[in-house]
């Protein structure tokens, strides 16, 4: 067994409001996708209002990066682009048919592939912007070679989600999810885990990266703080980062040959009258979670954790 890193300083901030071990799966009519939830772009739009999408059809590009895209994560009609002051695209809306009709990507195992392809692969789908680069948490550079790619297989945030609980039953796109980030480093493949905490099966048992275990309280499980104990960034380096709901993601792209933007969410705090865990589509409007499950009307909704995330109101879709 790897030694366990042992962090000292920091506090568990204890909460009221954590979720229950059941998941109720929610659809809506209205999703958004915001450019807002990514560092450093800049939208130009592949779309106009009224277009038919599918999930997986592009909406828009990096005007500075064009080959980094960003896809619709439901089928439907764009209903609105919501623009801000100087006409600052805030929002891309979209009105869900329920029909789930997907932009076919081709399946194909991650393991007969070469590095190009496999990136190819990920940014034509729009899964690309789920990896992201340190320093500065910007979408990953695909011509940068990583010295190393981190996954944080627990969080020690308030209230925050059960890795264990959200991968249960998704042991096989997580595992190739891993096959397809081992294509994108010639480094390590760094999956951090808790120690007397994380228990599942569906990270003890994957394949091709190295396990850590990390005990102590919180920012434990920060990211940053893991990778500043596993492998320093120093100048000149880069790493890449993500959490097990993206792996997946990227894992099903591979198995089915398509988006599907499908993640459990934990909707918690003292003020949820029920809290438990939500399968939703990304950008999914709150206005389906909250309805009549608040004790309050007057609490602020944050997408994300209370320390980190950000607020949004009663009409706001959930962050990328």
């Amino acid at each position: 067994m790897s030694e366990v890193i042992k962090i000292k300083r920091g506090l568990d901030i204890k909460l009221w409001g954590e979720a229950e071990k059941k998941i109720t799966e929610i659809t809506a009519t209205n999703y958004a996708v915001k450019p807002s939830d990514f560092i450093s772009v800049f939208p130009k739009l592949f779309i106009k209002e009224g277009d038919e999408v599918k999930a997986g059809s592009a909406l828009f590009f990096d005007k500075y990066r064009e080959n980094i895209i960003f896809t619709s994560p439901v089928s439907g009609r764009v209903s609105e682009i919501h623009r801000g002051d100087k006409r600052k695209i805030l929002e891309i809306r979209i009105q869900a048919d329920g029909k789930n009709e997907f932009e076919s990507f081709g399946i194909a195992d991650p393991q007969l592939l070469n590095r190009q392809q496999v990136t190819e692969k990920l940014l034509k789908s729009g899964i690309w912007p789920y990896i992201r680069q340190r320093p500065y948490s910007v979408i990953a550079n695909p011509e940068h070679n990583p010295k190393a790619i981190f996954i944080s297989a627990f969080d020690s945030a308030p209230l925050a989600p059960d890795f264990d609980f959200i991968v249960e039953g998704d042991a096989a796109a997580f595992q190739a999810g891993l096959d397809v980030l081992k294509k994108l480093t010639t480094g390590k493949v760094h999956l951090n885990v808790k120690e007397n905490v994380t228990k599942s099966r569906v990270f003890f048992e994957s394949k091709g990266v190295q396990i850590n275990r990390f005990s102590g309280p919180h920012p434990a499980g920060n990211i940053g703080v893991q990778i500043h104990h596993i492998d320093p960034i120093n100048k000149g380096d880069i790493v890449w980062y993500l959490n097990p709901a993206s792996v997946i993601i990227i894992g099903r792209l591979f198995l089915l040959g398509k988006y599907d933007a499908t993640k459990i969410i934990a909707l918690t705090g003292s003020e949820v009258t029920k809290p438990h865990y939500y399968k939703v589509k990304s950008g999914i409007s709150v206005q389906p979670l909250i309805k009549e499950n608040l004790n309050s009307a007057n609490v602020r909704i944050i997408s994300g954790n209370v320390l980190s995330g950000n607020r949004i109101d009663r009409s706001g879709y959930l962050n990328f």
